[in-house]
């Protein structure tokens, strides 16, 4: 299985509360941007968990039929009782179900859904009879659910019932002392037996600055673009993809000096103090707008003594 990998104190709080997580059968709501690893979570739980001897199934709410959803989930009876056909959620006695994209599960059938995660049972198609089943409920979604709620998208009830342990995912922008981690290790996976590829210390630095609005799954998507075009190259900035290299055509200088000159160290404290503050204190925004990286940051923070 893939590992969660990440310095930043985000990532660090998530991995040592996973543990203990996966030992509940509480329904979880992993929230976070397209990219940034739900379905890694969902899974990680999975297989910790006292159900790791079966397969995670995982439904795709985006992806449901347009037509018999309920039919899809649940499944339906004969005039007995009689199960005729086991839905997804049935046929997962035993195991987790991990509902990726919940926010596009169908207004119709999230009462039986919200049924469904309360008390293990539901009612099928054709009988009035009971169906239980024992199964845990994981859920991801990259929508504002609260938003949703708000305006009559998303039942409020299956919302709160979603997320009795709520995992938010921070985007890579916010992470950035991840970055050098991920892209050594994805590197020298898509490597193989071959030389690895290095970048320059310019293109480290774009590297390192750009924003990643795919997270980590584009990174991921680099890293193998790199190792199948330049194996084993040194790489300057000129061999990145446009979108992450610094725009063309920028002055060579971004800051002219006066005549009479500055003191930089003022200079110095003065930006880091205005990136905080832009921030909101968030010290690996502050890093990313100051196009350093987090321990960079912290390091030049204790160097004017400023509050960690």
């Amino acid at each position: 299985m893939k590992q969660i990998l990440g310095l930043s104190p985000d990532i660090n709080h998530i991995l040592r509360t996973l543990p203990m997580i996966a030992l509940s059968d509480a329904s979880v709501l992993i929230s976070g941007e397209t990219g940034t690893g739900k379905e890694l979570i969902a899974q990680t739980l999975h297989e910790q968990s006292r159900r790791r001897d079966l397969e995670m199934v995982t439904i795709n709410c985006a992806a449901l039929p347009t037509e018999d959803v309920e039919l899809d989930l649940f499944g339906k009876c004969d005039t007995d009782g009689t199960v005729t056909f086991r839905g997804r959620l049935l046929a997962a006695e035993g195991s987790t179900v991990f509902l990726d994209e919940v926010d596009a599960l169908p207004l119709s059938v999230q009462a039986k859904v919200l049924r469904f995660l309360e008390a293990g049972e539901c009612q099928l198609q054709g009988s009035h009879r009971l169906q239980v089943a024992d199964v845990r409920i994981l859920a991801a979604t990259s929508a504002d659910l609260p938003a949703l709620v708000k305006v009559g998208q998303f039942r409020a009830d299956l919302y709160y019932r979603l997320q009795v342990v709520p995992i938010d995912l921070p985007p890579l922008r916010e992470r950035s002392e991840d970055i050098p981690v991920l892209l050594k290790y994805y590197l020298r996976e898509y490597a193989g037996n071959n030389a690895l590829v290095r970048f320059t210390k310019e293109a480290e630095h774009c590297l390192l600055t750009y924003s990643w609005p795919g997270n980590v799954r584009e990174l991921q998507n680099f890293c193998q673009r790199m190792t199948l075009l330049h194996v084993g190259q040194l790489l300057p900035p000129e061999s990145l993809p446009e979108t992450i290299r610094p725009e063309n055509g920028s002055s060579q200088h971004q800051f002219t000096l006066p005549a009479g000159g500055v003191d930089l160290a003022r200079v110095e404290l003065d930006l880091i103090e205005q990136a905080l503050d832009m921030a909101a204190g968030n010290r690996s925004k502050a890093a990313r707008l100051l196009g350093i990286s987090r321990d960079t940051l912290l390091y030049r923070m204790q160097k004017y003594d400023l509050s960690p």
